[in-house]
Order: structure tokens, then C-alpha cells, then sequence
């Protein structure tokens, strides 16, 4: 199924859309209502309450500032926090900061949703089966879904939306049939209810911690809008906002008939499920969050090769499982979310544990989003005043509940927010080493060397070193080049070609651009090659370059044949080699405290980052990488002295 058909308003794409956009969001049942309740004794304010701030959590923050607003904000199509990023870095430098805290959130919030959703599903056979090793079911189960993402996803794909659309039928139809018993439930939607829960329930507010697990999908669904287009989006979004508030209503509803107790190992979603069906529900429900679960995963390794390609992150082998677009795995992030899920279910064992780490780190990203919409409805000429309302609106939703998050921060929180200020440094540091490196090279004019570069290709008493030599820099403009690279050809061994070739990788801010541009600076001798690839396009320079030469060739503009009379007669096409030039930081540096520690934490993520000759797909058998000493601010004095006098120099010296 390609995109074009999934982004139309049709059946299959409503059905791509339960089931890969809303597997978070969808799966929050399970566990909102015991995280609202916790350890305290079920009273009617809080079962009406928290329905009731639920419900206009869930209007608020998914319908209206994600379905409505927010999805409008697409780039070509595309979604999620970079891409938004991307429509709007232009205007203003200090955006990239929301951007990549947001982005680093989300991915620390990654690690603790598989965990949570696997658990509270499993736990559901507790009452049960009270000594089930949940703990080893739950690590098989994570392991396994980890284990599978290199062979690709595609078989569980087909899978997604048939077993979400069975879910959400599940608990819309479970919940409608606890809520005919009590209808009087329904006056919860009066948001008097949750205003009482907050001001008349002694700690309510504190309780917003737990409401806003309803809601930590959102951002997810943001992402998602390029696989699945804004009309599927909107339209499934009605069938599971249905489907999940006659879920919660239905809890509210049970709990009302549980007044005065504990929920105690009991939980509120599980005690909707008649006994004969126990055991079902918990499969479609282990089914869902597996889902959930694959769907944030494949979200991780797509904002991890936006970051990448944004040069916000180290570079990392990015692989293509599959055929179908958009769908790539990145081995290390794979390898690194599977030890951060076992070792989150390892540390806090039980669901409820994990409760208090999960919603802190996602409250910040939404946080960065609204900040980044705001400023893109100011790009896009919306009134002032509109923005002001929807900046206040939701900097007091959203500040309410990440002030509420942060009594978790003891309990759990901090691990998600540790690990979001990790990925943030490393994103940060990556970005300002390469602006700083970028600021201070020296590039010179291309015109004053190409007659040095002419006369070089020509002269034969200089052995060649290859018929052509090809340089990657980082000029955007063909009317100037570092001058390492034109001390690389020249100084040392002169390297003599028939053809010199410069190419830059420029990245656009449209998604899945791909042109190139073709200079030719000195005919049969100097060509320049810009390609614009979008930020969700993998640069494999050297099938990209391959398919430029051909072209080139076609048009008569190059002759790339061997220019050895032995081999020219019989146009044997000449051999290519690829020059890198790799900087070191060199110790003839005067820095300021902070740039020598971003870029000496720069050379150290440097060493685990993949190499440029494998991060462009280039061919070993044919890459040269040279060593260029990276040298900002040299020492201002010299106070060396000599020793020896002129007069004791031999005659003739």
C-alpha cells in the first residue's frame, strides 16, 4: 500500500490509523484511573472527578491542540516536533532549544512506555493467578519485540489496525456495558465534577499526575501524520475518543460500586471484564500494547534519523528492513531502548511503580510544542490575539500538569527526566561543536585555483592518482572551498586527476526532497555537484553520485574514461576515489572554558559515532580519509627566545 493511498480519506487508511497512530494513547485505560486512585480509598469525588478531568483532558489537549490545531501544521505531509521545527528554524535561533528538548523527552519517555503497558496488561491475571512471574513474562515479551526490528515490521503491520480496532470495540463495548447499570455517570462530563476533585479533594491537584497519563499519546499521534494523512487522523480519532471515554466512564461507573475501599491488587479497567473473559481481554490487551509499544519504537529510530540528518545528532548505521517507506531501524538505538525497557521493569517491578515515572518527560515536550506552534502561527500570519489565547491556555494546562508531575520526581521521575537531559546534552553539544567548527573554517576563492588545478590535471611529470578525485565539502556555494581540501591536493604528495569533483550534501526543510545541481568550473577538469536532500532522506552519496555521473555522461558534459592511451582507445571507464578529510582538535588552541568542553565532548561522542565514508554509503575499496588538525584560537604570544648569536654561524650558512 503506498503513501498516497493510506493519506486519502478511506477505509484502509482509518484502519492504518487505529492502529499504528493511537496504540498509546489507546492503551492508557489500563492504567490511569489506578494511577489517579493509587493506595487511596475509592470515594464517589474521585471516580466522577477524575472521569470528569479526564474527559476534558482528552478534549483539550488531544482533540483540540493536537487533532485540530497542531496536525494543521504539517511539512509536506510530514509531522512530529522536527518537522515542525524545520517549517519555522529560519526566524529564530533560540527555537532550536524547545526542539531539541522536546525531541529528547519524547525519546526518554520511549523507555518506560513499552514497559508500562506490557506490565499493567499482564498484571490483569494477578487476581487470578497470584503467583504469575510477571516480571520474567513481561522482559520475554519486551526482548522479543526488540529482537524482531531487524528483520522489519511488516508482518506485525498488517496486524496493527485489525487488533486495535478489536481493542478499542473491546473497551468501548465494555465500558457501555458497566455504564447501562448507572447512567447517572454520565453528569461527570460537567467539568464541575473535576474542578471539585482538584479544590474539595484534600491533595487533588497532585492528582493531575495521574489524569494526564489519558493523554501521553498525543504527541505520538503528531508524528504519525505522514504515515497516515490529517482527514484518516481526524476521522479515526472520533471512533477511539468514543470507544476510550465509554472505557472511563465504565471505571468510573465500577468504582462507584467500590466505594469506601482500596483498589488494593484490583484494577479498575480488568474489573469491567466478566470472569469468562478474563483471559481473552488480556490477550487482545498484551496484543495492544505490543503494538503501542512497536509504534513508539518505529517513532524512536524515525526522530533519532530526523536529529541525524538535522546534524543534532551523532551519526549511526541506519538500515532498511523493508521495502515500504519510511520504515528504517537503527541498530544501536534498538540495542539501547531494549536495555533501558529491562532495566525500567527490573528497577520498579510492578506497573504502579512505573506510574511515577511515566507523564513527567512528556509534559515537557508538550510543553516545547506549543512554544514551536505558537511561534509557527505567528510565521504564518494568524492574529495576534489568537495566538495569545492559545499560548495561555495551554501554558496553564500544560503548566498545571507538569507542576503536578513533579512530586513523581522522587519517585521515578527522575529517571526519565536523567535520561532526557542526557540525550538533550548530546544533542546540543553535537550541534554547537559543528556550528562552531563550521564558523571558523577557512574557505578560499575556487576561481584563483582552478588554472593551478587545470595546469596540475596536465601535467604528466606528476603521477596520477586517480582518474577522478572527489572531495566532500561543506561550501553551500561552488565559488568557494575549504582550504584543506585545497591543501590536500596540492601540498604534500600533489594529487593529480583528470577530473576533480567537489560535492555538497545541502539538507532542505521538505521531507523527502531529492535534486542535485551540477557546476561544470573548468570543462574536463573541475565539476561541482550540490545535492538537496530533504532531513528524512538518507544521504547515500555514492548511488546518488553514481546516478549524477550517468547523467552527466548521457548529456555529453563529462568524459569520464580513462585517459591512459592503453586504455582511452578502448573507452574503459576510469576509476573514482573519494577523499574525507577528518578534523582532530589540535593542541595549538586558546579556547574559553565552554567551547573547549563542547568540543572535547564532541571528539569524545565523535568516537562512537559512525564514520562520514559509511554515514554517506560509500564503497571502502575506494575512500581515502585524510587528517586535518581543527585549530580556533592560537596561542597570541610566543615568548621562545634564541639562544645562539649570528656570529657563530659558519661562513656560507
Amino acid at each position: 500500500m503506498n503513501k498516497d493511498s493510506i493519506q486519502k480519506l478511506t477505509f484502509a487508511g482509518f484502519l492504518v490509523s487505529i492502529g499504528i497512530v493511537f496504540g498509546d494513547i489507546g492503551t492508557s485505560p489500563l492504567y490511569t484511573y489506578t494511577a489517579i486512585i493509587g493506595s487511596q480509598k475509592v470515594t464517589e469525588l474521585l471516580a466522577l472527578g477524575g472521569v470528569s478531568a479526564i474527559f476534558w483532558t482528552l478534549f483539550f489537549q488531544t482533540t483540540l491542540k493536537y487533532v485540530f490545531i497542531t496536525l494543521r501544521a504539517d511539512n509536506k505531509g510530514e509531522g512530529g516536533i522536527f518537522s515542525l521545527y524545520t517549517l519555522i528554524r529560519r526566524y529564530a535561533r533560540w527555537l532550536l532549544i524547545p526542539a531539541i528538548a522536546g525531541g529528547s523527552f519524547l525519546l526518554a519517555d520511549s523507555i518506560i512506555t513499552p514497559p508500562i503497558s506490557v506490565s499493567s496488561a499482564i498484571e490483569g491475571l494477578k487476581p487470578s493467578y497470584p503467583n504469575l512471574p510477571v516480571i520474567p513474562i513481561v522482559l520475554t515479551i519486551i526482548v522479543l519485540l526488540f529482537l524482531i526490528q531487524r528483520t522489519g515490521t511488516t508482518f506485525i503491520g498488517k496486524l496493527f489496525g485489525p487488533v486495535m480496532l478489536v481493542w478499542f470495540s473491546m473497551i468501548g463495548i465494555l465500558g457501555l456495558h458497566e455504564v447501562a447499570g448507572n447512567w447517572t455517570v454520565f453528569k461527570a462530563f460537567n467539568p464541575y465534577y473535576a474542578y471539585r476533585l482538584l479544590a474539595d479533594y484534600p491533595g487533588g491537584f497532585w492528582l493531575l499526575g495521574g489524569v494526564f497519563l489519558c493523554t501521553t499519546g498525543a504527541e505520538a499521534l503528531y508524528s504519525d501524520l505522514g504515515h497516515c494523512g490529517r482527514k484518516n487522523i481526524q476521522i479515526s480519532w472520533l471512533y477511539v475518543k468514543i470507544c476510550l471515554v465509554l472505557c472511563y466512564f465504565g471505571q468510573a461507573a465500577w468504582l462507584l460500586n467500590h466505594t469506601g475501599a482500596p483498589l488494593g491488587e484490583l484494577n479498575s479497567f480488568f474489573g469491567l471484564v466478566p470472569s469468562w473473559f478474563l483471559l481473552p481481554s488480556i490477550g487482545v490487551a498484551t496484543l495492544a500494547t505490543i503494538i503501542a509499544s512497536q509504534a513508539l519504537i518505529s517513532g524512536s529510530f524515525t526522530l533519532v534519523a530526523e536529529a541525524i540528518r538535522l546534524n543534532l545528532f551523532p551519526k549511526m548505521k541506519i538500515k532498511f528492513p523493508t521495502d515500504i517507506r519510511g520504515q528504517l531501524y537503527i541498530p544501536s538505538i534498538n540495542w539501547l531502548l531494549m536495555a533501558g525497557c529491562c532495566g525500567v521493569v527490573l528497577f520498579f517491578r510492578e506497573s504502579k511503580n512505573m506510574e511515577a515515572a511515566f507523564g513527567l518527560s512528556v509534559t515537557l515536550t508538550m510543553l516545547m510544542t506549543t512554544i514551536l506552534l505558537s511561534f509557527y502561527l505567528y510565521a504564518k500570519k494568524v492574529p495576534r490575539i489568537y495566538i495569545a489565547i492559545l499560548l495561555l491556555v495551554y501554558l496553564s494546562i500544560e503548566g498545571a500538569f507538569l507542576i503536578a508531575n513533579l512530586k513523581k520526581f522522587m519517585h521515578g521521575g527522575w529517571v526519565t527526566i536523567t535520561i532526557g537531559l542526557i540525550i538533550f546534552s548530546i544533542m546540543y553539544i553535537w550541534f554547537r561543536a559543528n556550528e562552531i567548527k563550521f564558523r571558523l573554517k577557512k574557505f578560499v576563492e575556487m576561481k584563483n585555483w582552478l588554472p593551478v588545478l587545470k595546469e596540475l590535471s596536465n601535467d604528466l611529470s606528476v603521477p596520477k592518482y586517480a582518474t577522478n578525485l572527489v572531495y566532500l565539502t561543506a561550501s553551500p556555494s561552488s565559488t568557494q572551498v575549504e582550504e584543506t581540501n585545497i591543501r590536500s591536493i596540492l601540498y604534500n604528495q600533489p594529487k593529480r586527476a583528470d577530473i576533480y569533483w567537489f560535492v555538497h550534501v545541502n539538507v532542505v526543510d521538505e521531507p523527502y526532497h531529492m535534486s542535485y545541481k551540477a557546476e561544470i568550473l573548468e570543462p574536463e577538469e573541475v565539476v561541482w555537484i550540490t545535492f538537496n536532500l530533504g532531513f528524512r532522506v538518507l544521504p547515500r552519496i555514492n548511488f546518488y553520485f553514481r546516478k549524477v555521473v550517468e547523467d552527466l555522461v548521457q548529456n555529453k558534459e563529462v568524459n569520464i574514461n580513462s585517459r591512459y592511451a592503453s586504455l582511452e582507445k578502448h573507452n574503459i571507464t576510469g576509476d573514482f576515489r573519494f577523499v574525507i578529510m577528518q578534523q582532530f582538535l589540535s593542541f595549538e588552541n586558546e579556547l574559553s572554558f565552554r567551547n573547549s568542553f563542547i568540543l572535547n565532548a564532541y571528539f569524545i561522542l565523535k568516537h562512537f559515532s559512525l564514520p562520514e565514508e559509511k554515514e554517506y554509503g560509500l564503497d571502502y575499496s575506494n575512500v581515502t580519509v585524510e587528517k586535518a588538525a581543527l585549530i580556533l584560537a592560537s596561542p597570541k604570544s610566543c615568548n621562545l627566545q634564541r639562544e645562539n648569536k649570528t656570529e657563530n654561524v659558519r661562513p656560507g650558512y
